[in-house]
């Protein structure tokens, strides 16, 4: 196996990434190589999808279905080898069904058949063995050994931001949200990344492509959302437990949570939110519930713990799923949609019966905590409405400066620079924050100025298109760009999406963007220094050096 997707992969001076039989998050190598299969089949299938679209060849069910399975190759999404076989031999099976529909078109129309990439080429078994023994052609870095390092890292950074796109493409999906011109541009990238580009140029053009397009996605997202639970208002959560048998549902699938909600109604059953579920309290067609009774527990990546405390049964909507041994939970965990774990219940469907009956048979909480209440909900209607009132506050001097702390959260010593830094940060500045990186420092208090919350939680990762609104409107009112604002992004990165929104902040100009706690491994000294010039990205130091830099300029 070869596995660098995310924080978690091994950074050593002679060794950088996962390649040994297992990786860090848990997957084994036999998972990793299969997702490579996968991955390198659906830039194949893309291939076809792309073609196709010259001769007007749109399978709508292919379109949707590639982005889908992509998304099952995040990080600590799906880690059950059966079922990523079953996405790869399917994969297979619509490339063949793509192929025959463009050719076909083709004699029709006289279009011809340009030479096909080594992905269009790249034809499956159905022996699993078999599968496996493909894994070197598929591997991400395929080619390293003939190629420069910083053409395979921007072939990486393509990839795994294209990943993270596929994802919010998929959230947006599950919400009734497509688009074809999205879809095809999806495929068109996907598609060039299956040729194995070498040109350092077009690799870098190509991922600020992917910054533009998932953009897109998020103001889809943001509108399947919006449309479907209403806007989001500010919202106390009690963050504390109540009496009764409950259901934990952790990910980010809002419709899942609906579902669950509806079919709990009197019966007993007290709803939990965990990690990036957080933000559904501040949705009025969520928080309706009387049983949505809280959030449990805090970031992924203590999840083994906080679930095995949990006296219910647990649902992962999706990303981020951590091995249930080792909290010993397993048969109080479902799995739903792309997640997967050997063994562990999957959810077909919309019917959570298996779920309520495992809720009731669990003995659940015996007592009421003291309750403590947090506010979320600040999304992007929240944020407009507030927008007239914060721009008063800062033409009279009592707001000085804007902080977006926010992104994935992960288990590195390191990460104790987020807490410090908002601890730190000047009562006269505001705090954006997204993400499940605020849970380092969401139950904090850090006041209001002049009734305005010095602290907004603007929502789940894709909710960075909310920000990025209130940053257009600011820049508006002020006559001035976005970069001569009081405005500072201070991001922690885990995973696929943290980079695609990475790139599309970039791709919409953004500049000084503080990141951390490290690098991503994929990316050489080269690459760095790349951004650093292109873009003005900062690596992270102390809060109180950087605090002072950010607020001298």
């Amino acid at each position: 196996m070869f596995c660098i997707q995310c924080e978690q992969t091994i950074q050593t001076p002679a060794v950088k990434g996962c390649s040994f039989s297992q990786g860090m998050c848990g997957k084994t190598s036999e998972v990793s190589d299969l997702q490579d299969v996968l991955v390198h089949s659906l830039q194949g299938v893309s291939f076809w999808a792309n073609l196709g679209r010259t001769c007007g060849v749109i399978d709508t069910e292919i379109d949707e279905w590639a982005p889908r399975a992509f998304f099952a190759t995040l990080t600590n999404v799906n880690f059950d080898p059966a079922r990523i076989i079953e996405f790869a031999q399917q994969s297979h099976a619509f490339k063949q069904r793509l192929e025959e529909k463009v050719r076909a078109a083709a004699i029709v129309t006289g279009f011809e058949i340009p030479e096909l990439s080594p992905a269009a080429k790249f034809d499956l078994p159905t022996d699993s063995a078999e599968l496996l023994a493909l894994a070197p052609q598929a591997a991400v870095n395929r080619g390293h050994e003939s190629q420069h390092e910083d053409v395979i890292g921007l072939r990486l950074l393509c990839l795994y931001g294209l990943k993270g796109a596929a994802a919010y493409m998929e959230h947006a999906l599950v919400l009734g949200q497509t688009d074809e011109a999205i879809q095809g541009e999806y495929h068109e990238i996907m598609a060039f990344l299956g040729k194995d580009p070498s040109d350092l140029k077009e690799l870098l053009d190509t991922s600020m492509q992917i910054g533009l397009m998932n953009y897109k996605v998020m103001e889809m997202l943001d509108k399947g959302e919006t449309d479907t639970f209403g806007h989001p208002a500010p919202t106390a959560v009690n963050v504390k437990t109540k009496a009764g048998h409950c259901i934990l549902v952790s990910g980010h699938d809002l419709h899942d949570l609906e579902k669950i909600l509806q079919q709990t109604e009197g019966k007993g059953i007290n709803v939990y939110t965990n990690g990036e579920m957080l933000p559904a309290h501040g949705y009025p067609e969520l928080n309706k519930y009387p049983h949505l009774a809280g959030n449990y527990g805090s970031a992924w990546q203590n999840q083994q713990k906080e679930f095995a405390n949990f006296p219910g049964a647990i649902v992962m909507t999706s990303n981020c799923l951590l091995n249930p041994d080792v909290g010993q939970y397993r048969d109080r965990l479902f799995t739903r949609s792309i997640v997967g774990w050997p063994g562990v219940a999957h959810v077909e469907g919309d019917d959570f019966s298996d779920v309520i009956e495992c809720a009731l048979s669990q003995p659940g909480f015996k007592h009421d905590e003291i309750e403590q209440m947090i506010t979320v909900g600040f999304g992007r209607n929240a944020l407009m409405e507030a927008a007239p009132a914060v721009i008063d506050q800062v033409k009279e001097g009592n707001i000085k400066h804007f902080f977006l702390v926010g992104g994935c959260d992960g288990d590195k010593s390191e990460r104790s620079y987020y807490t410090d830094f908002t601890a730190q940060a000047p009562e006269d500045t505001l705090i954006l924050t997204l993400a499940c990186g605020k849970f380092r420092f969401n139950k904090n208090q850090f006041g209001d100025i002049n009734g305005i919350p010095r602290l907004l939680d603007v929502g789940q990762c894709n909710d960075a298109y909310s920000a990025i609104q209130l940053a257009l409107a600011l820049s508006k009112e002020f006559d001035c760009g976005i970069n001569e604002l009081p405005l500072t992004l201070v991001l922690s990165w885990f995973e696929q999406k943290a980079i695609v929104i990475l790139l599309t902040l970039f791709a919409l100009g953004v500049k000084g963007i503080y990141t951390g706690p490290t690098a991503p491994a994929f990316l050489t000294e080269n690459l760095l220094e790349i951004m650093q010039a292109e873009f003005d990205m900062r690596a992270i130091s102390t809060p109180e050096q950087d605090l002072k830099t950010i607020l001298a300029a």
